[in-house]
């Protein structure tokens, strides 16, 4: 299936300003996202960006960006329109791959697309398995509650998103910065209003379930640091710095 990777980024993020262009190992972290996304090797990736500064910076690291408008409430509404100014025929499948996650495996990205492939599932996302009773009450780890225990092989539908839990709940694990949407998919949800609890928790996947559009989540083999916060973003230099 022809498949588009879009990665939403703007540099007004509310909790650490100017995050896409932050420099690790010489590179910002947009532009090692979009490397690890055309590692992925399952099709054309693009940023999408509301800043000319994120578009020159792809640009001079030899990506493709297109810029939008910055008067989308989320990032999927940013792809929706980026795809639309791509002239590329024949897409089916779009993935969404949140900016600030550098640590995101290639593997897990390859995985949830041959699912997507495999189970004809409108929208599917990522999850990792919580190793640290701390994430369970951490605002800044979206948590995704799913009908079956996830492993390796089964693709289950998500029950809801959290940011907080007070204590666990079975078959609670931590959710990843990525979504990949039938065309169809993609189209439905963006002419959808936001809900109120999209809204009130700020997760943007919650419209999706809202409005009963199911999402599928596939077992990722490593749990990725979002950088939300300064202390996030130093964690992340820390372990890159190490692997390089």
């Amino acid at each position: 299936m022809k498949t588009i990777i879009i990665i939403p980024s703007r540099l007004s993020a509310v909790r650490l300003p100017g995050k896409p262009l932050l420099k690790i190992n010489g590179l910002s972290i947009i532009s090692h996202v979009f490397k690890k996304a055309v590692e992925a090797n399952i099709g054309e990736v693009y940023v999408a960006a509301e800043d000319q500064e994120i578009i020159d910076d792809v640009h001079k690291n030899g990506g493709q960006a297109i810029l939008t408008n910055n008067k989308h409430k989320t990032g999927t509404d940013r792809i929706f329109e980026a795809l639309n100014k791509i002239e590329s025929r024949g897409i089916e499948l779009v993935m969404n791959l949140q900016g600030d996650e550098p640590l995101m495996n290639i593997e897990d990205i390859r995985n949830l697309h041959r699912k997507m492939i495999e189970t004809k599932s409108a929208l599917g996302t990522l999850a990792s398995k919580i190793l640290d009773r701390k994430e369970y009450v951490d605002k800044n780890v979206v948590k995704v509650i799913t009908k079956e225990n996830l492993d390796n092989s089964e693709f289950p539908e998500a029950i809801k998103f959290v940011r907080e839990l007070n204590e666990p709940y079975n078959n609670t694990y931590h959710h990843l910065g990525i979504y990949c949407y039938q065309l169809e998919t993609l189209k439905s949800f963006v002419s959808l209003n936001q809900s109120q609890n999209e809204i009130n928790q700020k997760l943007e996947q919650l419209r999706a379930l809202d409005n009963n559009i199911k999402i599928n989540v596939s077992l990722a083999k490593e749990s990725s640091i979002g950088v939300d916060t300064e202390e996030d973003f130093l964690a992340i230099k820390k372990i890159m710095d190490y692997k390089s």
